[in-house]
Parts: structure tokens; sequence; C-alpha cells
């Protein structure tokens, strides 16, 4: 449990204020915070002590009886070197060992690790004080001999605490014991929290980590506020006739002395050949990687490779390269994908050894930016792994290395500006709906802090001002903010040791793994680092699985071995896919800002694919404009200076990358690249005396050069913003080949691709879904799960028409797993597809398939060869029965009483009687919705639209999206339920609530419409919906245009099969029947010059908007009040501007702006909207206390 709410930093300035020059850390059981906790305390100049408050076993670490379950606690501190290795081992051992409910040592291991070390008796839950409370004085004078015996510096430990009753008894016994026994005693305040102040806050935190409340009466509670760092007056306060307590504090601090050294390097030493020294080897070894993997080696990569060699040599970093050399060799022996990430793709080396498949010399990327002489730490080589293979790669580490010299790296999750407000409302006991209201007013950024929250969200300042209850959780949730929620295993954290980890790091087991996986630090990313340690990041990476799937599905079915390195990087088909903007599935491409900007760029190459991933990002966003109409020559690239062109030209005119701005205070300031990357970190730290420093040195530097004090101000404005987020071109460049790739694949082999792309996504139906939608698009029929047909994961299947499919696994459906089926798709592989129930039962082990597993295979469809779907769902438990019954037959020596009569007479199949039913067609829509994600159904007629990729209608509620707010849309479904309501003003509308193929979806039916659509929304009813998708909070619906029926036609039409269990089926056609239904294509934005455009989607003709029969015209007025703030009255016009955009209709606008006591009205008569109600609505949700809206009838 996580109960101290110090923070360390805060922590350690209250000691130096309280005039303290020395503090120690003794947190429970471990030594998670102890290296940030060193580094703090030094940067102060209060001397930090390193300990830990132990468990002890009563007996043996190893036994785990019921009474073990409540060891003593025991306070042990580091006075050097060797006591911190010893305290690092106890603690690893307490973990890996000893741990039973707590984490334990014994006096086996206290006698093996003593050396260097102080132990005071501990708390009132100590081994002595235990005794001493319960009358068993000879005892704990044994006990309390012992320890002084074997440590001679130990401790009895005096406390006061009010709360704690058997206390005075316990420091009296101590007493006695220290007069008997002459051992020093030594005054200590329990410290859970920094001021007195805060003794509240740790009782929610408490609260929080025991998932309680404060009205629970029976909770944990420290029911007095003593638990905070006591000043030396208010300490000798407690203890005025026993001044040596408090002296023995000052006695034991000095005898701590533990200096740690953070400059000392701890890489594995490689084996290398008898000798070489490692820099030699790695020399050999990318002279020969040179000639092999370039052609024509050219003057620039020779020395290019003679320069990085020297800078390793000279940061002693041979050996990490080859480990690292190593471990890439390992893993493409094995034919496992992977890649590398950040600034390593920007090394000659790494790419001479196969570490990567990037030349850097072909980009120009800036090898210092990885490594360079003046960086005074190491540099980080990032491996990306196929996930569902990245433990083998992990236990080669552990295997080479050793399992004592390999451990996964910890991380820690903290509280959140959201996840803060909803533990402490629950803390608090306050209504859920509540504190959920107030946690989704927090707007969506990341790593925002609740201060910045009540900033940018008014709503949530006026709550917070308000409301006294708000008030009081938001406070108290602040308080929280930022600490420790809990500790996981770091998704890709690695780090290998040259000496066992455990004589410098804590370990313990992982959080989730087996004995024989390895072992995890309790030191986070940063403090391994520190410590000279060799970490590595070795993450599994879902896209690097589906391109390693599709290669051997494509060696499958085609018969050709496709490697990653023979795929060309000038595919036309892979671009214009790109062009197109068909981006689902490709790797760092999917979400529709992405997929808009990479369509108006039209990439023609790898550079352009690299470009748009380091620009996609907050910040740089800003210049994706500038660098598309540059790219296509509709605006001229800017160079304050030509050599800017070199630098800037492959970019259009725009900084995208950290290395454009080394080479530019390289080229204008005369910085060498190793001094440039210091100063681009420093300047991205926006502090302004660095930033003023630097300045003054680049002006210095090009006036040197040459260049004029005009000149280099531009030049370092320009560089200036960038510095800040400019992005790391060989990380752009190492996932923008993935990146190609993922596509290259997509569009040369896309059923192989998309069956791969399906299985990654097996865990998760949202992503299924929208993959299911992107094969119909593709012209990929999706086929149902079927028992005969489907394997375990998404299979790809030739139809008669030799088209190739895609059919549904059996492990895909909700309720069944791969295990659950396995038994029974190696019987069907063995003896043939199944002729009926009785005979699978008959053959197969359904050992593993439970009634919940086989209902759901039903439902979905995967028995339709056999029967109705109803109907079998009614005797699940009697082919459950019937299954068991065979399977005890296969397990004996006789068949059955036919045997008696020879093997010549066929056992008779038992008969599984079905009854007759004709499952409705809108249940089987709701068991595949509800099993696989979408419907498949031959009945659904939405089905039909989902693999006609001529058609643009949704019918998938995951295709609609928070991003689309504001648009409109063209969608069928089925009408699920109907309700009729009143707006504020008394004007009845229809909520109508669409069923699609996987999901549904609110519609709202206007007055304005509602007399059109009568008798339309009827449940069961298919509807075609032309709308505008309404995106409030994060509540997305659509407010309604236009509705007609949506029907069938049973002539017309292509034939695709849609779900057959025994073939094909034919597709009927889908037609509208009313004339023209309004609106623009599916998912696009109206334009503005779209007004009297013409849009076909699918079989529907799509208008220029139509003032409805029989409507008496009208006028939207606005006025809105200019403020001070001309930035922010600006937005709010644009904001009106682009909802008025989404309502284009007939009726007139009338805007006026309310100035300095006058009205100016403004002409808007280019602007045309339908005033609906619901427009009017949001105008004044819009618009709040800044405007007026009303709506009137305008004479004809």
């Amino acid at each position: 449990m996580l109960d101290g709410l110090s923070r360390l930093d805060p922590l350690v300035l209250r000691a130096k204020e309280l005039g303290m020059d020395s503090l120690a850390i003794t947190d429970h059981g471990g030594l998670y915070g102890a290296i940030n906790f060193y580094r703090s305390a030094k940067n102060a100049d209060v001397k930090p002590i390193i300990g830990c408050e132990m468990y002890v076993a009563p007996a043996s670490r190893h036994s785990r009886r019921p009474g073990d379950k409540s060891p003593y606690h025991m306070t042990v501190l580091a006075k050097d070197n060797r006591g911190y290795q010893n305290l690092v081992k106890l603690v690893s051992k307490a973990q890996l060992e000893g741990f039973y409910y707590k984490p334990r040592v014994d006096r086996e291991l206290l006698e093996e690790y003593h050396e260097g070390l102080v132990v005071l008796s501990g708390c009132p839950s100590g081994e002595v004080p235990r005794l001493i409370s319960q009358g068993r004085m000879d005892e704990a004078k044994a006990t309390a001999s012992w320890y002084r015996e074997l440590f001679g510096d130990y401790y009895l430990e005096l406390m006061e605490h009010g709360e704690i009753p058997e206390l005075p008894g316990i420091n009296k016994g101590l007493m006695e014991l220290h007069k008997t026994l002459e051992i020093p005693v030594v005054a200590t305040n329990d410290s859970h929290y920094t001021s007195r102040e805060e003794a509240s806050l740790q009782d929610i935190l408490i609260c929080i980590h025991t998932n309680t409340n404060i009205h629970d009466e029976s909770r944990m509670k420290m029911k007095e506020d003593s638990y905070f760092l006591r000043s030396p007056q208010e300490m000798q306060a407690l203890y005025p006739e026993l001044p040596e307590a408090i002296t023995n504090s000052l006695q034991i601090a000095e005898m701590c002395n533990l200096e740690l050294d953070f400059s000392q390097l701890r890489l594995p030493e490689f084996d290398v050949p008898d000798g070489m020294t490692a820099d030699q080897y790695l020399n050999q070894l990318c002279e020969e990687g040179l000639r092999r993997r370039i052609e024509h080696v050219t003057a620039a990569e020779e020395e290019r490779l003679a320069y990085e060699l020297e800078v390793v040599k000279q940061t002693r970093f041979a050996n990490y390269f080859l480990v690292v050399w190593d471990i890439a060799r390992f893993v493409r022996e094995r034919d496992i994908s992977f890649a590398v990430r950040g600034s390593a793709a920007a090394s000659l080396t790494l790419y001479c050894l196969g570490v990567t498949d990037v030349n850097p010399l072909h980009y120009r990327l800036v090898f210092e930016r990885f490594l360079n002489v003046e960086r005074k730490e190491m540099p980080d080589i990032d491996m990306d792994f196929q996930d569902d293979r990245r433990e083998e790669v992990i236990n080669y580490v552990v295997s080479k290395y050793g399992r004592d010299h390999v451990a996964q790296i910890i991380t820690f999750g903290t509280l959140g500006a959201r996840a803060s407000i909803r533990d402490v409302g629950r803390a608090l006991a306050m209504p859920y709906a509540e504190v959920d209201q107030v946690a989704r007013l927090v707007p969506f950024k990341l790593h925002i802090t609740l201060d910045e929250a009540l900033q940018q969200s008014q709503e949530l300042d006026g709550r917070y001002r308000s409301d006294e209850a708000i008030k009081t959780l938001i406070d108290t949730a602040r308080g929280l903010e930022g600490l420790t929620r809990h500790s996981s295993t770091h998704a890709a954290g690695v780090v290998i040791s040259k000496e066992p980890l455990d004589e410098v790091v804590p370990l313990q087991k992982p959080i989730r793994g087996d004995d024989e996986s390895a072992i995890m630090t309790q030191y986070a990313m940063a403090p391994i680092a520190a410590l000279g340690l060799l970490k590595m990041d070795f993450l599994g990476l879902a896209n690097l699985t589906i391109l390693s799937k599709t290669q051997e599905r494509i060696a499958s079915t085609r018969g050709t071995d496709l490697t990653l390195r023979d795929i060309p990087l000038d595919d036309a088909k892979t671009f214009e896919l790109l062009s197109r903007g068909e981006t689902a599935g490709v790797f760092q491409m999917e979400g529709a800002g992405m997929t808009r900007h990479i369509k108006e760029l039209k990439p023609s190459s790898l550079s352009d694919v690299a470009a748009m991933i380091a620009l996609y990002r907050p910040g740089p966003m800003e210049q994706i404009g500038t660098f598309i109409e540059a790219k296509h020559g509709r605006k001229a690239p800017r160079y304050p200076h030509p050599a800017l062109r070199d630098i800037l030209e492959e970019t259009y005119g725009v900084i995208v990358y950290q290395d454009q701005v080394l080479l530019i205070a390289q080229t204008f300031a005369g910085y060498t690249l190793g001094e440039a990357d210091i100063v681009r970190k420093a300047m991205g730290k926006k502090i302004p005396e660095i930033m003023a420093q630097e300045r003054e040195k680049f002006l210095q530097g090009a006036l040197k050069l040459g260049y004029s004090k005009e000149l280099a101000d531009e030049v370092f404005a320009l560089i200036e913003p960038f510095a800040g987020y400019a992005f790391n071109k060989a990380h752009s460049v190492s996932y923008g080949l993935i990146s190609y790739w993922t596509a290259y694949l997509k569009a040369n082999y896309p059923a192989e691709y998309m069956v791969s792309l399906l299985n990654s996504y097996m865990d998760n139906t949202e992503k299924v879904v929208a993959a299911v939608v992107e094969c119909g698009r593709l012209k990929i029929p999706v086929l149902p799960p079927q028992i005969n047909k489907s394997d375990a994961e998404f299979s790809m299947e030739t139809q008669e028409d030799g088209r190739t499919a895609v059919r549904i696994g059996l492990a895909a459906v909700k309720n069944v797993g791969a295990g659950a089926v396995r038994t029974v798709l190696e019987a069907r592989n063995k003896e043939g597809p199944f002729a009926s129930i009785e005979h699978m039962c008959r053959v197969a082990d359904l050992g593993s398939l439970n009634s919940k597993a086989l209902e759901s295979m039903v439902k979905c469809g995967a028995f339709d060869a056999f029967g109705d779907r109803g109907a079998l769902l009614s005797v699940v438990d009697r082919i459950l029965t019937l299954a068991q019954s065979e399977a005890g037959l296969r397990d004996s020596n006789q068949t059955s009483m036919f045997d008696l009569f020879g093997e010549s007479v066929p056992t008779p199949l038992a008969t599984i009687v079905l009854p007759e039913v004709d499952t409705p067609a809108v249940q089987l829509q709701t068991w595949e919705a509800e099993l696989l994600g979408f419907s498949l159904s031959t009945s659904s007629t939405l089905s039909g639209l989902a693999i006609d990729s001529g058609s643009e209608t949704i019918v998938f509620r995951s295709q609609i999206d928070a991003d689309m707010g504001g648009r409109q849309v063209v969608l069928a479904g089925q009408v699920s339920s109907v309700t009729q309501r009143t707006t504020r003003d008394q004007r009845p509308f229809t909520i109508a609530t669409l069923g699609l193929m996987d999901g549904t979806i609110d519609v709202f039916v206007w007055e304005e419409l509602q007399r059109a659509t009568e008798g339309l929304w009827e449940n069961g009813r298919l509807v075609l919906v032309v709308g505008t998708v309404s995106v409030r909070g994060d509540q997305i619906s659509i407010s309604c245009s236009k509705a007609s029926e949506y029907t069938v036609d049973e002539e017309a039409g292509d034939k695709s099969e849609v779900r057959a269990p025994a073939g094909e089926s034919a597709r009927p056609a889908v037609r509208q029947e009313a004339a023209h239904v309004n609106g623009p294509a599916v998912g696009q934005p109206v334009p503005a010059s779209a007004a009297n455009a013409s849009t076909a989607v699918g079989a529907v003709e799509i208008p220029a908007p139509a003032q409805p029969a029989n409507e008496t015209p009208r006028r939207l007025n606005l006025r809105i009040r200019e403020t001070n703030q001309p930035v922010d009255d600006r937005t709010m016009l644009d904001d009106v501007m682009r909802l008025l955009l989404a309502y284009r209709g007939n009726d007139e606008v009338n805007l006026e702006i309310a100035t300095e006591g006058h009205i100016v009205t403004m002409e808007w008569s280019m602007v045309r909207v339908t005033a609906t109600s619901e427009l009017e609505e949001r105008l004044e949700e819009l618009l709040g206390p800044a405007g007026d809206v009303s709506v009137e009838s305008v004479p004809s």
C-alpha cells in the first residue's frame, strides 16, 4: 500500500528550512525512491541517508504458515557503499525469496549481509517492541542483545504518537533495556506527510489505496496529525529529560556517509575473439558490414564510418554497440521482425551492423543527434520487435548474460487530473454521476494539471467557484495530483549489467509473469541510467507482427518469399493509396486529421511520409499547410539566406527536424554539431536565462563567420520556436519506413494484409469493426464464422468465383478463445468436415467448450449448416451431454456394446432432434452484433452496403467519431426505439435510436421535419437518414435534415456473398425510393462553393438544399457583443460561421455586432441556413452571454 504523501523536493526543502543538514528515506519493504531522493537531497545540500523499514520473518523467510502473515518491522540505514550494497541485497532477496504478503528477510540473511548498516529496533511492530508489549521481557532482552552483537550500531527506537495505546509501555520497556544492556536510544517520528496540514489529504490517500471512504468507521486511519516532519525543537520538546535520544540521531547521521558514483559505466562486457579489444572487433564487423550492405561504397560513407567509430571509442560504448549487434543478429536469424526507434537510425555504424535499415547519409541524418563527445550520457538504441515474439528476445538476453544480470524495469503510474478527481470523489463518498460530470469537464490534453484545467474550462471553473462540495473535491484532488498511484512493468524497458544487478539495484518479481521470467528493478528508467547501467527499450509493436504475418501469408498463398528489405521505396501503388487517403490500418497514418493531410500532401517519397509523421503534432501542425502548399508549387519556399536552402530544401523551407536546427547552428554560428545538440536541448526547456545566453552566443558566432547582426537575429528567431518541438528526423524516417511497408503490403497484397490486421485486432472489437468496414471498401468479402471452414483466427478463403474472402475465426467470437476450439479444429483437420452436430460430438473433444462458448458460436452462425440458430440453442445442453458421452467411450477400450459383434458392425450415431424454429432476422442481427461487434446476416440489407465499396453510406457506428462534428453524413439503419420530447419552449421533437451494424446512435428529428416524416419512425423499420453529426461532450448524435424508408429491390444488383454456411448467396441490391435527399457525400465537410452541388452516394442522388414544401421562410438573427480580446472575438466568429455552414439552407442570416455603444450590421447575404430549433439551441450554447439568437418568420 502507498500511504506516503510526501513529495521528495518539498520534503527536502522543508528539512532545509527547519535547519536539518541530513535526512533519511525509509520506505516500507523497498528502495523505490532512493536514487531520486539521494539526488534531490544532494541538490539541496542536505545529506541523504538511504534506508528501508524492512519486514523480518518470525522464523524462516521461506516459511508460508498462517502465523507468518505479520512479520516484524525494523529500520535499516546504509552507512557507506558496502552498507548500500548489503541493503540492496537484503531488499532484493526479501522480494525474490521471502515474499509472503510482505517482502521478508530473516536472521540468516541478516547475518550474511550485516556489514555497513545501522539498525534501529523499529516502530511498535518491531520485534523487540512487540515482545515488550506481550510482556516477554526476557526474550526482548535476548533479541536486542542478538541485534547489537550482530550489527554493532544498534539503537532502541523511541516514538511519541498518542493514538497508539501500547506505546508508553513499549517506551518504558525500551528504557529498561537501555539501562540494563547499555544499548543507546534514539528518538524518531513516523513521517507520512511533510506538514501537519496534510494529514487530511493522507487520510484520503489511504482511503483510495484501501478502496474505502471517509464514512467507513472501520477503515484504516491514522487518528492524529502527528505523522509529519517535526522540527528539531518539536522533537526536543517531546523528550526534555532524555537529550541523548535527540543527539544520537545526529550521531547516526554522522555515521552515514554514502557516496554513490554516477560517473561509472556498468556496461556488460561482450565476449570478443581472443586477442581483440571490443573497439577492434566492432571496427572489423562494421568494415565487413559496410561492404556487404552498400554495393558501391563512397568516400563520404568511409569517412562517416571512421568518424563514428572514433566517437564510439572516445565515449567507451563499444561493448554497448556489440551487445545490440548480437541481439539484432539473433533476431534476424530467428526471422523476428524488428526495427529501431529514436535517433539510433542516424548511425552508419548501426546500419553496417544490421541493426537499422536506414543509411543515414541518404537522409542526411546527423550522427551527433544520437551520440557526440560533448554530451556526457549514454545514447538510446530503442528496438521494436513483433509483439508476439518479444518474449523470445528477452529470454535470449537472459540466457546470454545470466538471469542475475538482466531485468525488466519498473514504471510508476501517477494520479492525473481526471483520475485524481475520480479517486478523491470515491474516497469522499460523493455520488458517482456528480464526480463523473466534473471529471469530464477537464479538457483532453496530455499531462494537463487541475490548475490548467480550471484556467481552460470556464464551466469547470464556474462549478468550482459556485459549489462548495465541488471546490472541496477539486482542492483535495489538487493535493493528491501527481502522486504515485501504482507500479507496473515498463512496456519496453530492459536493463543489462556487467555485475549482478542486486549489487547495484534492488530487485523484485515482475508485476506479471512466472518465476522463469526476467526479474524487475525497483528503480525506474531515469535512476537506472544515472547509475551507468545499460537500459534498453524492447517494445513489442503490433505493426511488426502484422508485417511478419503478412509475409508468411504471401509466401503461403503466392509462393513469394518477400523480405522487407526487398520492398521498393518508389512503388506507385503505395503512394496512390496514401494519396487517396486509404490509410485505415496503415502505421502512423490513421485518424481523420492525418488522413486529411496525407491526402492533401499526396506523398511521392519516403521523405514526404517521414515529414508528415514529424509535423502531425501540436506545434509543428501549424506548418502543415505551408509544407503542402510549397510541395505542390502553390507557395514559394522562403529562405532568409541561400545557405538555408541546402538545409531546408527537402522540407520546402519549413523547419521540421531537430537535425535541421543543428545544421543551421553549425552553418551560421560555427557550433560543432555536438555543441548544437546541447544547445537544442537547452533551448527546448524554454528557460529565459538560457535562451538569452544562447542567443548572445549564436549572434557572436554568426558575426565571426561574417554574417550581419540583422541576419543572425532573423535566423535565431527562426530556429528558436522549433528547438522545442522540432522532431527527431531519424525517428521519423525509421517509423516512416514502417508506415511505407504497411501501406505497400496493403496496396499490393490487400487480402493477406487485412487478415493479418484483423488478427492483430482480435481483442479489440472496435478495431475489428473498422477493419471489416475497410475490407468492404476494398471489395474483400467478409464471411461469418463457420465450424467447417473457420480457423481459430481470421483466415483467407477462395470463393467459387475465384475471389479471395476473409473468413472470421472462431476465436474472434466473444466468449470463445483459441484454447476452447483447439481440439475441435484438430479433429476437423484430421477427420474432415463435420457432417452433422452428432458427427462432431463423435470425433471431436468438446471438453474445452463450455455452454457459454458453444451458445456464442451458435448465435453468431458457426453451426448454421446444421440447423436454425434458435433450434440449436435450445439443445446446447444435449450437445454437450452427447459430447461427454462420446468422449467417455473414446477413452475406454470398448467404444460401445456393438463392438461385441465384431469390428464390421458400425456403431450408430445418437440423434439430436431439433425443434421447428424460425429465428427472426432481427434476433440474428442482435446476436451477431453482440458477439462479433457487427452483423453479417443474410437478411440484413445493411451488410450489402458494408460489402459494397461503391457505397459510401454509413452502416457502422464506428464510422462516426467526434472529429466529424458539424459534417453532414448519410447513414442507413434500423429503428430500435422512438422517444417523443419537447424543447424548452415546448416545441416537439423526436429521438429515434437507429441500430447500425455495430451499435446504435440517436437521431434527432426536429419539429420542422416531424410532419414530413410522420409514420416513418417505427420500430424495426429500415431508414436512410441524411443529417449533421452533433457532438456535445462525449455524446455523438445525428441531427436529421432528411429521411425516408430504406427498401430492397430483389431483382437488381451484383452478386456478393454476405453470409452463407454452405456456399454463395445473392446480395440484394439497395435502392432509394424517394427521389432526392439533401446532404453532401458521407463524412465530408460541406465546401463553401458547394451550395448548389450534387453528389452521388450509392444509389442516392443528393441535390442542392431546398426549402421544405409549405414551409414559411425564416430569418436567423444573431447579435454578438464585441470584447477587448480581438483574437477571442475572431475565434468566436469563425466558430459561428462553421456552425452555420453545417446547416445550409434557404433561410436568411442577419448578423449584428454590438461594439462601443452602437450596433454594426454585417452583410452575410451569401450565407443561407436551415433555421432549425437545433441550430438555434447550438448557437445559444456556443455564444453564451456573449450574444443573442432568435428566429423570425419572413413574409413572402
